[in-house]
């Protein structure tokens, strides 16, 4: 199975920041990110993960939470990347970057960049931003609609990948004897027109190392799922239970072919939030110790963020009223109605639910039990690898590597040495070759990557 490391600066739990053993101040400590990124590549993680909000949330949310800690005081992770980037020297480095607000010719040649730095081994998270706060940084009145968003992601993603392609791998002899520098009959322009964008190209900086960055992304409706099915090549996702999981693959996967791709082309990696220790009753302490942290503000407040709606008026202890469409984040919206529904939550039950995980799986028990888990969906077609979000850092990391990773090498589920030096090397993904060599083949670019 494939395995991430999801850093969120002191750990995934609302109070996670509160925790004696968590670092209060991890958000901007290089130090911090540093120990937990060589910890990961030591154990043998495939990769580490970093989303982001271009935004802190409004003025009133953030009263409310001043307890919490949510995209306000921690390092915008393509520069996090830059520097771990230095500091390792196998394990993968995705960092998250909106279509919504960013330029494709920049964000292209940033994470070119940063794959030549790091030889290899970057991928980039692609989000439409769920975080309405963020339009009024760059200009905009409104949040774009949900639809639209999608729109300028899909034309984004092929710009970028266009733009990769600039040149052919072997376009720069760089051959001092004969003074040729690069060789302009393999340079492509893109002479891109499109809805949103016109970009001429081609790119300033040679092909990576990847040849393309891998791209991943984590949106789950369904125009976020047929996204998906036509670019990306790692999906992350919040499924809470084993059928889930396995209708979200299924559809997901089965999606693909349409665009000329297999199935193996796509990795799918639920989000597990793990509470492990030697024994259940030891996990279930340190989970009821983290629980106890919360304050019950900042759950609400999490909570509200996360279904869009104002709840504070309501009864605390009282259902969750009917609830109306809204433009952001939808798939997690959808996802926590359908847990209070079905187990039939008060809204202060599921605030303080969403605070722990945020909305995502949550096993709490021994390694084995952990790791029975994982197995489960992982033999069952509900995913292929993992995305681990320790609910308090560096502690919940080295909890998963000390009980759960050696069950699961055990278990043959799990590789031990890197085999590879790329991103795509540790995923299985294959490299997709250069315009150049496409054009000779007669193949398309699905066919080559499928």
């Amino acid at each position: 199975m494939a395995l991430g490391a999801f850093l969120y600066p002191t750990g995934h739990h609302a109070a996670a920041w509160r925790h004696p053993q968590a670092q209060a101040d991890a958000g901007i400590n290089f130090e911090h990110y540093v120990g937990l990124a060589q910890t990961a590549e030591r154990a043998g993680f495939d990769l580490l993960f970093l989303a982001d909000s271009a935004a802190a949330r409004g003025k009133d949310w953030v009263a409310l939470s001043r307890f919490a800690t949510h995209y306000v005081a921690q390092f915008e992770p393509l520069t996090l990347i830059s520097a771990l980037a230095a500091v390792t020297r196998r394990i993968g480095l995705v960092a998250t970057a909106s279509t919504t607000y960013n330029d494709p010719y920049s964000l292209a040649r940033k994470l070119a960049s940063i794959d030549h730095i790091s030889h290899g081994r970057v991928g980039w998270n692609l989000v439409t931003s769920g975080n309405e706060e963020e339009a009024f940084n760059f200009g905009a009145t409104a949040y774009p609609p949900h639809a639209e968003r999608y729109r300028r992601a899909r034309e984004f993603a092929q710009v970028l990948k266009g733009l990769w392609d600039s040149w052919d791998d072997d376009a720069f002899p760089r051959d001092k004897a004969s003074g040729l520098f690069l060789d302009v009959d393999k340079m492509h322009v893109l002479g891109h027109q499109g809805e949103h964008f016109s970009v001429r190209g081609p790119l300033n900086i040679p092909r990576s190392p990847q040849g393309w960055p891998v791209l991943v992304q984590a949106g789950s409706s369904e125009a976020g799922k047929e996204l998906a099915a036509e670019t990306a090549e790692v999906v992350f996702t919040a499924q809470r239970t084993l059928a889930d999981a396995q209708a979200f693959y299924a559809d997901v996967k089965g999606r693909m072919a349409r665009y000329g791709r297999q199935p193996s082309a796509l990795k799918i990696m639920p989000g597990i939030f793990p509470v492990v220790a030697a024994t259940e009753a030891e996990a279930q302490a340190k989970f009821e110790a983290l629980q106890d942290l919360i304050h019950p503000s900042v759950a609400l407040a999490i909570l509200e963020h996360r279904l869009g709606v104002p709840l504070a008026h309501l009864p605390q202890d009282g259902p969750l009223p009917e609830i109306a469409e809204v433009e952001s984040t939808r798939s997690r919206r959808a996802l926590l109605l359908e847990v209070a529904r079905r187990e039939g939550l008060s809204i202060r039950q599921l605030a303080l639910r969403v605070a722990g995980a945020r909305g995502h799986w949550q096993v709490v028990g021994s390694g084995e039990q952990v790791a029975d888990a994982m197995q489960e969906l992982f033999e069952n077609g509900g995913a292929d690898g993992f995305n681990v979000m320790s609910p308090y850092l560096p502690g919940g990391l080295d909890d998963f590597v000390e009980h759960v990773l050696p069950v699961l090498r055990e278990r043959g589920l799990l590789r031990g040495e890197y085999q590879g030096t790329t991103l795509r090397e540790h995923l299985g993904l294959q490299r997709p070759p250069s315009p150049h060599l496409r054009a000779t083949a007669g193949l398309s670019s699905h066919e080559l990557t499928a």
